[in-house]
């Protein structure tokens, strides 16, 4: 289990023009797998074009307490962009103004930022319809100032997004680190006791599922009720459901796929598995994401991959709606993570 960052171990993978080399080249560029613009081509898909704003997506740093074995955003501890609250009032001003209805607050563990309870406490003045926090559970058990953590998001009535790879400690611990499945397990307890993830409560506690090894997610359905039956029985916990999410081959998975030798396997999983009927529902068509500096992107995966909206709007302080909307999506060949089998978007499947 890595403790450092790509980052930080200067690893060549930390480079996003790197990952984009690698997804370029080899069993693309040889034409032994088809890119995904020849492939969303075949059914008149290309250009792949923006739709309403439906969700603002703000990465809030990526300063993190766990080193996640999959992380597609390098997160952890020696990660230290933070957003400033210069940028928080400039995407505050656009919240204010702009259609979407939810708001989606994502790190590293967003918690970390040291303006996050004022941002949240402003951003919930803006009379957002969801707003979402992902939270790894482990930060409310990090540290004693996090520790009213729950409280503080019922105050606000925010929607609780949490990392849950599987229902043992076992799968838990070998992707995200040891000691993470009982933390995780108390943190669930608390939000539990409150009220978080109670069948009729409007306090909504939703978990994620990514898959621990080179292989893509089974059926979400299937899998809400496995975790539902084994957590309650276990644990007494309960939840209103699970988002499967398939792990996108950049950064700290697509290092885990180079270094198993699992990498063109895992491609090809991914190409066999396209499915049509998710590419019109991927979440870059309704998402915007915005970087812990500001900038814009079409999503959070394209933040990674620095690959910025393809519009003349570049940052959060020059921000219109109307110039953004319509905009072609940028896309390169991690892009079949999020169309593969039901598809894939931070609220699961798709299709």
């Amino acid at each position: 289990m890595a403790t450092k960052s790509l980052h930080k171990r200067e690893s060549d993978l930390a480079n996003s023009n790197r990952q984009l080399e690698i997804l370029s080249n080899g069993i693309f560029q040889n034409g032994e797998l088809p890119t995904f613009k020849s492939k969303i081509s075949e059914t008149n898909q290309f250009p792949l074009k923006a739709k309403k704003l439906e969700i603002l997506q703000i990465n809030v740093g990526y300063m993190c307490n766990q080193v996640c074995e999959h992380c597609h955003v390098d997160a952890g501890p020696d990660r230290k962009e933070i957003m400033t609250r210069e940028t928080m009032q400039q995407c505050l001003d656009v919240i204010k103004t702009t259609g979407a209805h939810t708001l989606d607050l994502t790190g590293g563990a967003p918690e970390m930022n040291p303006n996050f309870r004022w941002f949240v406490e402003e951003a919930a003045k803006a009379g957002i319809k969801d707003f979402i926090v992902r939270s790894n559970l482990t930060i409310i058990r990090a540290n004693k100032k996090y520790y009213d953590l729950p409280e503080f998001f019922k105050k606000h009535n925010v929607h609780v997004v949490s990392s849950m790879p599987h229902w043992t400690r076992g799968k838990t611990d070998k992707q995200r680190g040891d000691g993470v499945f009982d933390k995780s397990i108390k943190a669930l307890q608390e939000l539990n006791a409150i009220g978080y993830g109670m069948p009729d409560s409007s306090l909504r506690l939703d978990l994620v599922y990514n898959p621990s090894g080179a292989f893509l997610p089974g059926d979400q359905a299937s899998m809400e009720k496995d975790f539902k039956k084994a957590l309650k029985e276990d644990f007494n916990i309960q939840f209103h459901n699970l988002f499967a999410i398939t792990n996108l081959p950049i950064s700290r998975f697509l290092d885990y796929l180079i270094a198993s030798e699992n990498y063109e396997d895992y491609m090809y999983s991914l190409v066999e598995a396209y499915n049509p009927a998710a590419v019109g529902n991927v979440m870059c068509t309704n998402t915007l994401s915005v970087s812990w500096d500001g900038y814009l992107f079409d999503c959070d995966f394209n933040q990674m991959l620095e690959l910025p909206v393809n519009s003349k709007v570049k940052h959060i302080s020059e921000y219109n709606e109307a110039l953004l909307e319509g905009r072609h999506i940028v896309i390169s060949q991690h892009c079949y993570g999020c169309t593969a089998g039901a598809g894939s978007s931070c609220q699961g499947v798709v299709a």
